[in-house]
């Protein structure tokens, strides 16, 4: 009898954060690898925010918190739902967590039963699936391509959803492709839902802010109220304001529902980091004006990792309308081998042969849902995406 449980049997680690710690450790052993995993910001947090946080340690701001967050914050997040998306909620309807992940986790884990199924738009981020599993629950995926620009149509949809679904997971912009939904697009996704009254919304707005050549974001009960008390709307400081390491994520829905993930959390880890919490206070009502600027660089640099790995043999890749990830397919290299000797029979294979031979750190496809691709994270230096694609194009040009 094996001394682990069975429900981590089900699951596997996440093979994004696997990949930033393999190119981690060719580094320290002193290879040259660019990594192009990681799913965070370069840029620093800005200094009005850890100003913030310096203060909150100076006035002895440093004890327990109420489990999922303090008034303060709280209140502006309410404010930040008003302002940027036209939701209105009350502090009783805010949850915060450690990241936007714990909120994600505990509410399914809040929800779910054996027999429950969740659809999962794929790609999709690849921690999805495995709550879901770790929660007791089915994952039930329905893939969107690269010819419906990663996007899941309301037929799909349709088709995905049973007596049994709980829990539709939506998230736009997308990590891994980019891909964001119009208000139109998503319309035609709320007007399914509004056929299936047990159907929920988890919606991951994490990318939010990360919108480009006049993409405007919209979030599902923005575009259908009517879905408001079937929603929760899920959203964090880690990508727009640069503080990944700060854990700070949080939601907002129905009462009942953000007191039974407060349950959760409260047997977990209690509340989020206090310190954390008076910078995200800040981050959200603080000066706004760094997004503009950060976006600007964030599409130049998109634009040359897509112009560069469309010039690639083999690849093809399409330009998504945010975050900062692109998810091109590789297609036409499957079947061919590395100069290397690796026989390129999937996405997988791919990524190590072009980590091992050329020293570029990505994650292969399978990891999301959808082969043959790769996703590239393209919040790095403008010169190490320069080396890197390079890169990418000397290991496709020496495939046989």
């Amino acid at each position: 009898m094996s001394f682990l449980s069975e429900t981590l049997s089900r699951v596997k680690p996440s093979p994004t954060i696997a990949v930033t710690q393999k190119a981690a450790e060719l580094k320290r052993a002193g290879k040259d690898v660019i990594g192009l995993g990681a799913g965070e910001p370069d840029f620093d947090t800005p200094d009005n925010i850890k100003d913030a946080a310096k203060a909150a340690m100076d006035a002895g701001k440093t004890k327990y918190t109420s489990v999922d967050g303090i008034p303060e914050l709280k209140e502006a997040i309410c404010a930040k739902f008003k302002r940027d998306n036209d939701l209105d909620y009350t502090p009783a309807q805010v949850s915060v967590g450690t990241g936007g992940k714990q909120v994600l986790y505990n509410a399914l884990m809040a929800t779910l039963n054996e027999g429950d199924e969740v659809v999962i738009p794929a790609p999709y981020w690849v921690s999805y699936p495995d709550m879901v599993l770790l929660a007791g629950g089915t994952p039930v995926v329905a893939e969107a391509s690269l010819q419906t620009g990663f996007k899941l149509s309301a037929d799909q949809l349709e088709a995905a959803i049973t007596d049994k679904t709980k829990w539709l997971i939506f998230n736009s912009p997308s990590n891994p492709t980019g891909a964001g939904y119009t208000w139109d697009e998503l319309k035609a996704l709320t007007d399914v839902l509004m056929r299936h009254p047990h159907v929920w919304v988890l919606t991951d707005d994490m990318y939010e802010h990360l919108a480009y050549d006049g993409f405007k974001f919209c979030t599902p009960a923005q575009v259908e109220p009517r879905l408001f008390d079937r929603t929760l709307t899920v959203n964090g400081v880690s990508k727009a304001y640069a503080m990944t390491g700060w854990r700070i994520g949080y939601a907002a829905g129905p009462e009942q529902l953000i007191g039974a993930m407060r349950k959760v959390q409260s047997q977990s880890t209690s509340n989020p980091c206090t310190i954390s919490q008076w910078a995200a206070v800040e981050a959200l009502n603080g000066p706004q004006d760094f997004l503009a600027p950060n976006n600007e660089k964030f599409v130049r640099r998109r634009n040359l990792v897509i112009e560069m790995l469309n010039a690639a043999e083999g690849i093809s890749c399409p330009t998504p309308e945010g975050a900062f990830y692109v998810y091109p397919s590789i297609a036409g290299c499957i079947g061919k081998t590395s100069a290397g000797g690796t026989k390129i029979s999937d996405d997988e294979t791919f990524a190590t042969a072009l980590l091992e031979e050329h020293g570029v750190a990505v994650v292969f496809g399978a990891a999301f849902g959808l082969s043959p691709n790769f996703r590239v994270s393209y919040a790095t230096s403008d010169e190490n995406l320069k080396e890197a694609c390079t890169r990418i194009q000397t290991f496709c040009a020496g495939l046989r």
